[in-house]
């Protein structure tokens, strides 16, 4: 398995995932990309986690966002969760990717900022070395 796993909610976040894509490849960073909603495939997106042992999760998601919360309630490796603007011009996704519930933690980035959480997860992988 690779270090980093980047899921994403649907096939509408690809422009947002491409910047995390890129900005690992420019790393030369071991990732694996997977299109899984947490709304629409909850047992496969379950089923994935369980098996993954992936040492950082990127989770993609607009809207109500509550794929970086899923990921996170499964695992407890880091999971950075990045807002997707879609509607509400992405406060809808920030909001819920922010306000985890205690015990749910899940690290935030800006609306749209794919590179931001290329970035994050490459440190967390640095600190952990």
């Amino acid at each position: 398995m690779p270090d980093i796993v980047v899921i994403s909610g649907s096939q509408s976040d690809q422009e947002v995932v491409d910047k995390i894509l890129r900005k690992l490849d420019e790393r030369d960073a071991s990732y694996e990309h997977k299109i899984i909603s947490a709304h629409r495939n909850p047992n496969e997106l379950e089923e994935y986690i369980e098996r993954c042992d992936a040492r950082v999760y990127i989770g993609v998601a607009g809207l109500s966002a509550a794929l970086p919360g899923y990921i996170a309630s499964r695992t407890k490796r880091p999971v950075i969760g990045v807002p997707v603007s879609a509607k509400l011009n992405g406060l809808d996704a920030l909001f819920s990717i922010v306000q985890m519930p205690p015990g749910v933690p899940v690290a935030c980035v800006g609306i749209d900022s794919g590179e931001n959480a290329a970035l994050l997860a490459l440190r967390i992988l640095e600190a952990g070395r």
